[in-house]
């Protein structure tokens, strides 16, 4: 992983913050977005998929080179961090500790999950998106706000 901007303790806590990333892949020569919740380890983002649910999967298949945009906004306080990385992506069948990881860090104990989450758990139809970065760019572009 090059990091190109930023600390890697910086990038370490905005990713362990529950935040929506933006997977941006291609079909057919044309961006798409998905927003996605993901898990950060191991250098690596881990997002959550299926084949009847999302059509990023099919998308990866064809495509590897993906990008992932993360942005923690706070307009209340001025809070702006983003983190903009770029790399490959490839699909890994499901991995039910990972998964539960990534459902915790979003909903708290699983106790707490609504049912759907929960039927998801052991499904071998949701994959596991494993993104690797090549680059990274992490910017904190706070602000103060003038009263």
């Amino acid at each position: 992983m090059n990091l190109v901007n930023g600390s890697k303790d910086m990038l370490e806590e905005i990713l362990s913050r529950p935040l929506f990333a933006h997977l941006s892949t291609v079909e057919k020569n044309e961006p798409r977005d998905s927003p996605v919740w993901f898990l950060w380890e191991n250098e690596r983002i881990w997002i959550l998929g299926s084949y009847q649910s999302n059509s990023f999967t099919r998308r990866i298949e064809k495509e590897s080179n993906c990008a992932v945009g993360i942005v923690d906004f706070n307009r209340e306080t001025g809070l702006v961090h983003h983190v903009g990385l770029r790399g490959k992506a490839e699909l890994q069948s499901h991995q039910e500790d990972k998964v539960k990881r990534l459902f915790t860090k979003y909903m708290g104990h699983e106790k707490h999950w609504d049912p759907r989450f929960k039927a998801v758990l052991g499904d071998s139809d949701w994959l596991l998106v494993c993104f690797t970065p090549n680059s990274v760019v992490v910017r904190d572009q706070s602000y103060q706000l003038i009263k």
